[in-house]
């Protein structure tokens, strides 16, 4: 594969853009300057998982949709602490916030858009249902022992767990993402292989080259570097702005978790609509898990190092809504093959869940 291919102008241009708004964020101040730093931020999360991409080709499946699913994680992570930081305390429920965003809109949004997309086009359309059944029970196991099980505790008052509960959480967590992780990647890796993978024209291209893949892997750590501080940079407008617009503070979560999702739901709703609904599925669900399993134990180390208060439990209504989603997802992928029906049932679900989001 020839370098420009690998390595558009924009993917490249995107980061260094990143870095010299970086510089000048001190020198230049107003609204539109803010709005400059929101496009370098979209520039570089989508150079970030161009980069990505690149290597996850390099390396292979499952240890491509691997790679993708943590570079999008580690934004995640990079944007909530960012926010966490800079807010200070009050910020203690911003993690379950952007969180609880991310599982919705990709197990609904996204997932539901792939299906819709790839049934309208291919009519039904097949996938290994080992894989995605491994993943849906372990992403159900940690949904619900993070953001539903602390409403249910007693030892500390509220949606809370106590320090020990947090670190106990936050270990349980790892161990299930990185269980996960070994039965993809190791024990039982063809659960997640494309059952056609020998007709799937775009997993046999040639591989980049070991230098084209560790270039990438250099752009890729500065466009996440660039992703870290933009969104540190841009934390007290973002604040500013919902609550200027009166908007419900867990609108800020599902923002944060719509510009990190936006390039990884664009790849998956691609493979979907190409009949690989395989990897469609590996990235939309690994996103989640990754999401979940790697963000909580980040954001419980930065709480249990400051001595700030987490909010973890969702309320009713976003519990309802959890449970529905996993419930259905079970349903509507329960069986190997989707068409367009199940595609339609994800994304009403979502559209509910946006909907009462702002009119709560």
């Amino acid at each position: 594969m020839k370098l420009p291919a690998l390595f558009p102008l924009w993917s490249l241009a995107a980061p260094v853009a990143g870095w010299l708004l970086l510089a000048g964020s001190g020198l230049v101040a107003g609204g539109w300057f803010a709005a400059l730093l929101g496009l370098g931020l979209l520039g570089s999360v989508l150079a970030a998982v161009h980069h990505a991409e690149v290597v996850a080709h390099r390396v292979g499946e499952p240890f491509g949709t691997l790679i993708l699913a943590v570079a999008i994680t580690v934004i995640e992570v990079a944007l909530i602490v960012s926010l966490m930081l800079a807010g200070g305390p009050s910020t203690g429920a911003l993690a379950r916030d952007t969180v609880f965003a991310a599982i919705m809109l990709i197990l609904n949004g996204i997932v539901g858009l792939c299906l819709l997309v790839g049934g309208s086009r291919h009519g039904e359309q097949s996938f290994g249902l080992l894989g995605v059944s491994a993943s849906l029970a372990t992403l159900a196991a940690i949904a619900v022992l993070t953001l539903v099980l602390p409403n249910y505790t007693t030892s500390a008052p509220g949606p809370v767990y106590t320090p020990v509960q947090l670190a106990f959480i936050a270990i349980v967590s790892l161990v299930l993402y990185a269980t996960f992780t070994l039965v993809q990647t190791v024990r039982h890796r063809d659960y997640f292989l494309p059952a056609d993978a020998d007709h799937d024209l775009e997993a046999h291209a040639a591989p980049p080259s070991a230098r084209a893949g560790l270039a990438a892997g250099a752009l890729l750590m500065l466009s996440l570097v660039a992703v870290v501080l933009l969104g540190k940079a841009l934390a007290p407008t973002i604040e500013t702005l919902v609550a200027a617009a009166g908007a419900p503070k867990p609108l800020v979560g599902i923002l944060i978790a719509a510009v990190v999702l936006l390039p990884e739901g664009l790849a998956a709703v691609r493979a979907a609509r190409a009949n690989r609904l395989q990897t469609s599925l590996n990235l939309a669900i690994g996103s989640a898990l990754a999401s979940i399993g790697l963000t909580i134990p980040a954001v419980a180390i930065v709480a249990l190092a400051t001595g700030w208060t987490l909010t973890l439990g969702i309320d009713v209504k976003s519990s309802v809504l959890l449970m529905l989603s996993l419930m259905v997802a079970t349903l509507s992928l329960g069986t190997g093959r989707t068409t367009v029906l199940q595609g339609v049932v994800h994304l009403v679900i979502c559209a509910v869940y946006l909907f009462t989001t702002i009119v709560p």
